[in-house]
């Protein structure tokens, strides 16, 4: 936003015929919408191609019969889970203004990824998305 707010002083002061309001008021809501675009990143269980269900996180899918333990993890656990904790083999899909993550094992035995770490606004209803059947 702060981004937003410069480039509209910036157009302020370049176009100086606009009214003083008419750059924030084009920008800022600019702004608001390509970061909520950013921050659209798709998390949930669906029908994959094959028809079986799959865990999607962005473009990043695998199917349900590899999923292994899952937690949630929260605050200080998400920090190193994603820090000291974290296996460079692991998928991670990070959001930082997302409180939390569901850590997500990965059980196929030719995907050298040992879990993955996805951040979501609803764990709960992910993890009970992943545990049904």
């Amino acid at each position: 936003m702060l981004a937003g707010a410069l480039v509209g002083l910036e157009v302020n002061m370049g176009v100086p015929a606009l009214p003083f309001w008419v750059p924030y008021v084009v920008v800022l809501p600019l702004t608001l919408v390509v970061l909520r675009w950013l921050g659209r990143i798709r998390v949930g269980v669906g029908k994959g191609p094959d028809g079986g269900r799959e865990l999607w996180a962005g473009a990043a899918h695998i199917p349900t019969r590899f999923v292994g333990r899952t937690d949630v993890v929260r605050g200080e656990g998400k920090r190193m889970a994603l820090g000291p904790q974290l296996d460079p083999a692991a998928f991670v899909l990070h959001r930082p203004w997302v409180a939390a993550a569901v850590r997500i094992e990965i059980l196929d035995p030719d995907d050298p990824t040992p879990y993955w770490v996805v951040s979501t606004r609803h764990p709960d209803r992910l993890l009970a998305a992943l545990h049904a059947h």
